[in-house]
């Protein structure tokens, strides 16, 4: 892997920034902000755990520093309509934090997640699937989108 810092330390890490930072950004207050940050917030929490769940009954590794040791490919549920439903759930959590408390810099970190995530966490992980599972994994790969 050519990352050894933990997707959800990167998330955290995020999710602090994204707080701290809200006195450099501008700041917007809407109506029902909060409910739409909270409804975001349990969709996110709701699509990470699916995510889990799935792993979980495919008695597979939910490590994400080690994808060479998944024993069966997760292609449906969630798996279908996004290659990695943890780090999306990841995502939109903290697209709730944005809205709550820092929209335009949380916008901002949240690219930097996306774009970080991808190049040292998933496109690894992509190589460790391809080595692992290789032509059902590249079917995968080629009917469902990496992010959304």
């Amino acid at each position: 892997m050519k990352t050894k810092i933990p997707p959800p330390i990167v998330t955290l890490v995020s999710a602090l920034v994204i707080f701290f930072s809200r006195e450099l950004f501008p700041n917007y207050v809407f109506e029902y902000q909060s409910m739409l940050s909270i409804a975001i917030f349990i969709s996110g929490l709701m699509i990470l755990l699916s995510a889990v769940s799935l792993f979980k009954e495919k008695e597979t590794t939910v490590n994400p520093m080690s994808p060479e040791k998944a024993s069966s490919l997760v292609v449906d549920g969630v798996f279908k309509y996004t290659r990695n439903p943890m780090y999306l759930g990841m995502s939109v959590v903290l697209l709730s934090i944005s809205i709550q408390f820092n929209l335009i810099g949380g916008l901002l970190i949240i690219s930097l997640f996306v774009a970080y995530i991808t190049v040292f966490q998933i496109i690894p992980e992509e190589e460790a699937m391809e080595e692992n599972f290789g032509e059902e994994y590249l079917s995968f790969k080629r009917s469902t989108r990496r992010w959304i």
